[in-house]
């Protein structure tokens, strides 16, 4: 929870805890609803007092804006306000096998999918995992059959919690989070008789899709009590507002749990014939026009570092990267594909899975941790190189925000590989930001001007190139050639399963371990191999 001057745009003060997340099966991705909720209540609270603390009143706060990670789907009971299952997240895998059967029933010349939702038929979207809600949860079944099922998006299950839950908690949803869902029609804004027929999704459990910014309720509870909910955007639309991409051809780039390159194309939507999702940017206020962006998903980024993190324990904080990373400067040829959930954009290949190549006696734990920094920044080429395609007009600089931005070893990678200067607000939780302007500048609260001229003049740290652009050239084409032995490791039964007797579902760790076999596997001491591993872990 964030707290911004409207007028200077300035952070005032915040509070942050970490979610949670459950593997409970291979390729499976959950979060508890009530977590997340209890998580927003308790960051409110610290934050309000981390603000007494420094003497502002907060009654002086006029406005609350929601951000969230769009696709992640919850269904909950609307008179109880208990969730039905976990929040099955945007990364998880579970649906492929439903998306093959339903990829089957679109005809080759009509992708009456796409043209509608502007969106390739994948796991990542929430029409595929509320249908897998419908046919496996039995409460979820019983709800609905009994009309007390509500689904939503993260933002709408908020929303209707803080503005009163069971007792008249408003059901909305906004038109960038509704794009997210695969049953929303990009160019009517409304929700899709026909896509909702063709996914089996009733539409009486659906939230009301409201502008950006709007009053949608009042808070019903906790220190702000009383003040209005009247922004919300998923979090890649928030970043755009936030770094103030008001104008056609406007770009910037996300490093969160995964990377998201958005160019806003207007109030024209534009097609990609290099695998980027049409999307919507933003509709800032109820009467105001929709603008469309184009936009490159990666799955993993920051996710790649919690992994090292959590997995591995080649690092105690995700800090830490960086500090390894420096002590090498270099991958020494190590390259680390992180397709936990296959690959986004621009392959859409969920047969992928993480591999780590290139490895040698050499390598140690700092040349992985190198190799999955530039993993994110080799990732993100991939989406600007579609993009510049898409759009005609290649971008002279990149403009970024999010988290891992602080890391200055990756922001320095990442002008290096682009080979063109890298543009960073010395604010860089700009996802924030753009729900709070959102928030603030709502018809009926009115304490934030959008105009060109009031908005702030924002401080940023620019990062030149500093190799030549062949080097830059001879590391991206070796990058592409480890993306191609990344794929075709799963077939549909392993990653439906999670049957760990499956060679080719096996964690990343395996591979990393059975590579190092069969490499050494013909060396005839196989003191070496355990001298590797040492180098590896320890």
């Amino acid at each position: 929870f964030q707290v911004f001057n409207s007028k200077t745009a300035e952070l005032l003060s915040h509070h942050q805890v970490e979610i949670k997340q459950e593997f409970p099966r291979e390729g499976w991705v959950e979060q508890d609803p009530m977590e997340i909720l209890q998580s927003v209540y308790e960051c409110i609270e610290k934050t309000c007092e981390k603000l007494g603390q420094l003497n502002i009143d907060i009654s002086n706060i006029k406005a609350i804006g929601v951000s969230n990670q769009r696709e992640t789907t919850v269904v909950w009971d609307k008179l109880t306000g208990e969730p039905l299952y976990n929040a099955v997240v945007w990364l998880d895998l579970r649906t492929q096998s439903t998306v093959e059967t339903l990829s089957k029933r679109i005809p080759g010349n009509n992708n009456f999918v796409k043209s509608k939702t502007g969106l390739p038929l994948s796991t990542y979207f929430s029409a595929v995992k509320l249908r897998w809600l419908l046919d496996n949860v039995t409460k979820v079944q019983k709800a609905v059959k009994e009309d007390r099922a509500l689904f939503g998006t993260i933002d709408s299950w908020l929303i209707w919690s803080l503005t009163g839950g069971a007792n008249g908690g408003v059901h909305c949803t906004d038109v960038t989070n509704a794009s997210r869902t695969m049953l929303f029609n990009i160019h009517s804004l409304e929700w899709d008789k026909d896509l909702c027929e063709f996914f089996d999704i009733p539409m009486k459990i659906l939230p009301n899709v409201r502008s950006s910014s709007e009053i949608y309720g009042l808070m019903k509870a906790g220190a702000l009590e009383g003040v209005p909910i009247s922004g919300c955007l998923g979090d890649q639309s928030a970043a755009l507002v936030g770094q103030m991409c008001f104008q056609d051809g406007q770009a910037k780039n996300t490093y969160g749990t995964g990377c998201f390159l958005l160019c806003n194309t207007g109030r024209k939507c534009v097609f990609s014939d290099h695998g980027l999702l049409t999307t919507v940017a933003y509709k800032l206020g109820r009467d105001k026009p929709v603008y469309y962006a184009l936009e490159g998903s990666v799955a993993i980024a920051g996710a790649v570092i919690r992994w090292l993190r959590d997995n591995l324990g080649i690092i105690k904080t995700s800090e830490e990267i960086e500090k390894l990373a420096k002590e090498v400067g270099t991958s020494y040829g190590c390259y680390f594909v992180p397709a936990f959930s296959g690959l986004y954009a621009p392959y859409w290949e969920p047969s992928a899975r993480g591999i780590i190549c290139g490895l040698t006696q050499f390598t140690n734990k700092c040349h992985v941790a190198f190799a999955a920094l530039e993993a994110v920044c080799f990732q993100t080429r991939e989406i600007l190189d579609a993009m510049n395609r898409d759009c005609g007009i290649p971008l002279s600089h990149l403009q970024v925000d999010g988290g891992m931005t602080n890391n200055k070893i990756l922001m320095q990678l990442q002008a290096d590989i682009l080979y063109i200067p890298v543009v960073k607000p010395s604010m860089p939780e700009t996802t924030a930001l753009g729900a709070a302007m959102a928030a603030g500048a709502a018809e009926g609260v009115g304490v934030w001007s959008l105009e060109p001229e009031d908005l702030s003049a924002v401080t940023m740290e620019r990062f030149e190139p500093q190799i030549n652009a062949e080097e830059s050239e001879i590391r991206y084409s070796t990058w592409k050639k480890a993306v191609m032995k990344s794929m075709g490791w799963v077939t549909t039964q392993s990653s439906e399963s999670g049957d760990p007797s499956i060679f080719c579902s096996l964690p990343l760790g395996f591979f990393i371990v059975s590579s190092m076999v069969m490499l050494i596997g013909a060396r005839y001491i196989s003191g070496q191999l355990l001298f590797k591993l040492d180098n590896f872990i320890s």
